[in-house]
C-alpha cells in the first residue's frame, strides 16, 4: 500500500534495529521519506540501510544509546549534518522487563525508566526545534510516541513497565497542549500483543513462558501492522491529528 504526503519528508526512527522501528523505517522509505535509523546495534542498522538503499530509498544508520544524553546529542548532530532538519520523529525504542514488585529489581526499574521515559524525552528534546521549524514553514510535522495498552490495562508482574507506558501516554497528552497550537501533531499509539523482540529481554523463565503462551493462544499483531498505522497517521493532511490509537489483535480483549 502506498501513502500520499510522505515523499520528501525526513524522518528519525528511534529503535530502528528491529521490530516496529525497523518495519516503520522500511515503509516510510518505500513511500519516499528519507529515514535516519537510530539504535544501539550499528550492524543491524547498516543491514537495514543497505536494504532500503537497494530498493531505491535513502537511509542513514546512526548508532545511539538513548540512555546517554551525549550520545543522543551526537546522533542528532549526525542526522542534521547529513539530512538537515527533520519533520517526523518516531519514538519506538523501549524495553519490557516484567517481574513482581516483590522481586525488588531496581536494575530493571531504572533501565525501563531511563530507556522508555527519559530516553524518549532526550530524543524529543533533540528534535522538537526541527518539528517546530517545519510547522512554522508550513510543512507537516509529526511526533509519534509508541506506548502500550499496558498504560491503562493492568497485567500482573508488569506494574513498572505499565507505569513507564502510562508516562508516555500522559506525556503525549501534555505535549499536544504545547505543540498542537504550533501545528506540530503529536500521536500516541498503544499496541496490544505484538510479535517483536521485546519479549526477548525477559530474564524470568516463568514470565517468558507465560508470554509465549499468549502468542500460542492468539494471533498477535506484527511489526508491519504497527508500521502501517504509523504511515497512515503521518500521511494525513496536516490539519488532521489522529491523536491516540489503540491497536489490538482481534482476539485480545
Amino acid at each position: 500500500m502506498s501513502y500520499e504526503n510522505l515523499a520528501g519528508r525526513t524522518a528519525v526512527i528511534a529503535g530502528a534495529a528491529s521490530g516496529m522501528g525497523e518495519a516503520t523505517a522500511l515503509l516510510l522509505a518505500r513511500n519516499g521519506a528519507r529515514v535516519a535509523l537510530l539504535a544501539r546495534r550499528l550492524d543491524r542498522l547498516q543491514t537495514l540501510a543497505a536494504k532500503i538503499e537497494a530498493e531505491g530509498g535513502v537511509a542513514l544508520p546512526v548508532p545511539v544509546d538513548v540512555t546517554d544524553s551525549e550520545s543522543v546529542r551526537a546522533a542528532a548532530a549526525q542526522v542534521h549534518a547529513a539530512f538537515g532538519p527533520v519533520d517526523l520523529l518516531v519514538n519506538s525504542a523501549g524495553v519490557m522487563l516484567p517481574n513482581p514488585i516483590t522481586a525488588g529489581r531496581e536494575d530493571e526499574w531504572l533501565r525501563m525508566l531511563n530507556t522508555n521515559v527519559a530516553g524518549r524525552l532526550r530524543l524529543i528534546r533533540a528534535f522538537t526545534d526541527d518539528l517546530l521549524a517545519a510547522a512554522d514553514a508550513g510543512r507537516t510535522a509529526d511526533l509519534v510516541n509508541i506506548s502500550s495498552i499496558g498504560a491503562h490495562v493492568p497485567f500482573p508482574t508488569y506494574a513498572v513497565y505499565g507505569a513507564t507506558q502510562a508516562a508516555i501516554t500522559q506525556l503525549s497528552t501534555g505535549l499536544r497542549t504545547e505543540l498542537g497550537p504550533r501545528r506540530v501533531r503529536v500521536t500516541n499509539i498503544e499496541p496490544g500483543l505484538t510479535d517483536t523482540e521485546l519479549g526477548s529481554h525477559i530474564d524470568n523463565a516463568e514470565l517468558s513462558g507465560q508470554l509465549d503462551g499468549m502468542y500460542d493462544a492468539m494471533e498477535a499483531l506484527t511489526a508491519d501492522d504497527i508500521a502501517d498505522l504509523i504511515a497512515f497517521t503521518t500521511s494525513r493532511p496536516a490539519r488532521v491529528n489522529l491523536r491516540q490509537a489503540v491497536i489490538l489483535p482481534t482476539q485480545q480483549a
